[in-house]
């Protein structure tokens, strides 16, 4: 009954959700005819018939960043496996796509069990991996049931999230009792999933894989040579990945660096590409017009 009501409410919302995920946007890559493949409708993929697959989700561009040195560690330590990594929206496919050599991408579909269920026809995966804490119960219930061991990884839950989920505990249920292996960032997330019921031999600490990289030389050769341009003793300030509402806040709080540091420069990087152009707009209304010599003023 409970689950039934869920995808009631799935229903009702999807339409709205689907909108804001097909509408076209300036700089923002499209889902273009790939569209079926939320709806479970996903092509094949390329593999040997003895060759196990591996699924990864990662809902969009964070996840997939993240989660990409530990897909090419495992690539390199499991060349007879099949890895298949999906994302939810056009971005996080965009950057999947540089996975390409070791990976194949594909859209994650809608949480209908028929989508989910057409997506595991034909990929046929031995194991999910999801990235940090995408957890939809039509999902993960059909996978646990195609006998599909799930692990989520990077998982992380604030005490405003815990709080949250309380109150609607039979819903978060729905999806956390298939979890397999739960590996959480600290234990401050461990012991806010074991307060919402999950068992505490199924969960793990694990830490941030967000930490776990390795910077190639040429990335700190490119570093080297940017900070030249910059100027080496420039104080230089990053506000990245922010979201509507945040760069107002920013450039105020630049406004009031500058007047002790006059040559500070600030590097304002938006979450989505397709705001781009608006928060131009809004650095030029504000007095800070973007300027790409970087001058003291930018």
């Amino acid at each position: 009954m409970l689950r039934l009501l869920y995808t009631l409410i799935l229903t009702l919302v999807a339409p709205l959700f689907l909108y804001g995920l097909f509408k076209r946007k300036s700089g923002k890559p499209s889902v273009g005819k790939r569209w079926k493949e939320h709806f479970g409708f996903t092509p094949e993929i390329v593999r040997k018939e003895d060759q196990p697959v591996v699924w990864f989700h990662a809902v969009s561009v964070g996840e997939v960043i993240a989660v990409t040195p530990l897909i090419r560690r495992y690539a390199s330590a499991n060349p007879n496996h099949t890895l298949v990594v999906t994302t939810t929206t056009p971005t996080g496919a965009e950057q999947a796509d540089k996975l390409a050599d070791i990976a194949q991408h594909r859209y994650m579909p809608l949480d209908f069990s028929f989508a989910i269920k057409g997506f595991i026809k034909r990929i046929r995966p031995s194991e999910l991996i999801i990235v940090e804490t995408e957890l939809w119960p039509n999902t993960l219930s059909s996978v646990s049931r195609a006998g599909v061991p799930i692990t989520v990884i990077n998982a992380r839950l604030s005490e405003r999230s815990c709080q949250n989920y309380a109150k609607v505990r039979p819903f978060f249920w729905l999806a956390a009792q298939h979890i397999d292996a739960l590996c959480c960032q600290f234990e401050a997330d461990a012991e806010r999933f074991i307060r919402l019921g999950v068992e505490e031999s199924r969960i793990l600490v694990t830490g941030s894989i967000k930490f776990d990289i390795t910077v190639k030389p040429e990335t700190q050769t490119d570093g080297d040579h940017l900070r030249a341009i910059l100027g080496p003793d420039r104080p230089v300030w990053v506000a990245a990945s922010t979201h509507e509402g945040e760069e107002e806040k920013v450039l105020s709080a630049h406004q009031a660096l500058i007047k002790n540091q006059p040559n500070a420069l600030l590097l304002l990087v938006p979450r989505h590409p397709e705001r781009f152009n608006r928060v131009e707009q809004l650095c030029n209304e504000t007095g800070f017009p973007l300027n790409e010599k970087a001058s003291p003023t930018s």
